[in-house]
């Protein structure tokens, strides 16, 4: 009887420590999500991924996060609670990259996907040139952030790895930003000569040197070669140059027309509804948020009657479902507003192509008028995820 009754009160303590332990994770976990949501609400931008269990009567803290700031706050928490626990959670990039903690898109236009895997899906695209941080490693890919501060990851094929010294100086030096839709580059001073590779709209090259005709130019992994002058211009003298306007948002936005639309594309070579806004942003001098459902939630709020009154030329509209009473708003498509009397907007949607809300037009979209949101104004806007290119460099 005396063993059953030590049993049953054993029973009871490790009841109300499982308990205890319950209710103590439970309010860790509440803890995690204020933080998560002040500090990490959108995890395509923010990692903060962390799990709490318990083994031997102490807490074990795992999983991953990029905010020091959000990181911090939760072991603070923990502190403050005398809660004694161990703490395996990555602060990223850590050992997994060294110090290798950069890196330059090396290929005409790379792959990003949602998963350290070729067969996952795409998320978006990166450049020739652009700039990347490393954030962590799996096998042959890496974890990366693109400016746009989004997050995914590249197959090791489509980066050159860097030091901050190496990177730094890459971001210093002259470049030259390729502004035809498509090209090449070229192993010789002559359109004759074998190609080193394909380029895109958008794509940047480190300078070296130039004649008549030619740019002579260097990649971010040393190779070099050869760009036809008439396709590209010194990147300085480019954002120097060009005046961001209504009028020059429509003239970007009309080059790419007939472009193929490509889920999680933001190239020539194929892009989704938020690719192509992104790349007329970018086109005129501004990096913007990657995805519609981001890019709503970026600039002045503009045309709140949704009947297109107060619209202006290079306005994004919104498109999808609207908000009710236990459902939130949601964002699938986006374009870009140009008027011209025929309440005309522009949009990726099977390919790049000019539709009307006007229903006595002949390309009327009654699809998309049905769902319009609404739209906002980037153009004059100020607004922290607008990044204005010329403010990024010295010219």
């Amino acid at each position: 009887m005396k063993i059953l009754k030590y049993f049953s009160v054993l029973l009871l303590l490790v009841f109300m420590s499982c308990k205890n332990d319950s209710k103590t994770i439970s309010e860790i976990e509440r803890i995690h999500s204020s933080i998560k949501k002040d500090f990490a609400p959108d995890k395509r931008v923010e990692l903060f991924d962390i799990q709490f269990s318990t083994s031997n009567e102490k807490f074990i803290l795992t999983g991953e996060t990029t905010s020091k700031e959000a990181y911090m706050l939760l072991l603070d928490s923990l502190n403050d609670r005398k809660l004694t626990f161990v703490n395996k959670v990555r602060m990223l990039p850590d050992s997994a990259v060294g110090k290798q903690q950069y890196a330059v898109a090396r290929n005409s236009v790379i792959n990003i996907r949602s998963k350290p895997k070729h067969s996952a899906e795409l998320g978006t695209q990166g450049l020739l040139g652009m700039s990347l941080k490393i954030l962590d490693k799996k096998g042959d890919f890496y974890r990366i952030q693109t400016p746009d501060n989004y997050i995914s990851w590249v197959d090791k094929g489509g980066i050159t790895k860097m030091t901050k010294d190496t990177f730094d100086r890459w971001n210093a030096s002259k470049k030259i930003i390729f502004t035809k839709n498509f090209g090449y580059v070229y192993v010789d001073a002559s359109e004759d000569s074998q190609i080193v590779s394909d380029i895109t709209l958008g794509g940047l090259l480190h300078y070296i040197s130039e004649d008549n005709q030619f740019y002579k130019v260097k990649y971010p992994d040393n190779r070099t070669g050869f760009i036809k002058k008439e396709e590209g211009i010194m990147y300085s003298s480019w954002l120097q140059n060009f005046v961001t306007s209504k009028e020059n948002i429509e003239t970007v936005a009309k080059k790419m027309e007939g472009f193929p639309y490509l889920w999680g594309g933001t190239s020539s070579k194929g892009m989704d509804c938020s690719g192509f806004t992104k790349m007329v942003y970018l086109m005129n001098g501004f990096v913007i948020p990657r995805d519609a459902s981001q890019q709503i939630n970026a600039g002045k709020t503009v045309d709140t009657n949704l009947d297109f009154s107060d619209l202006q030329k290079g306005d994004l509209l919104f498109f999808g479902t609207k908000a009710e009473e236990n459902k939130k708003q949601k964002v699938v498509h986006v374009g870009i507003w140009l008027g011209n009397n025929k309440m005309e907007f522009i949009h990726a949607s099977g390919n790049v192509h000019l539709s009307s809300m006007d229903k006595n037009e002949t390309n009327f979209d009654a699809m998309n008028k049905n769902r319009y949101l609404g739209s906002k104004r980037y153009l004059g806007v100020k607004d922290k995820n607008i990044v204005d290119l010329k403010k990024k460099i010295k010219l």
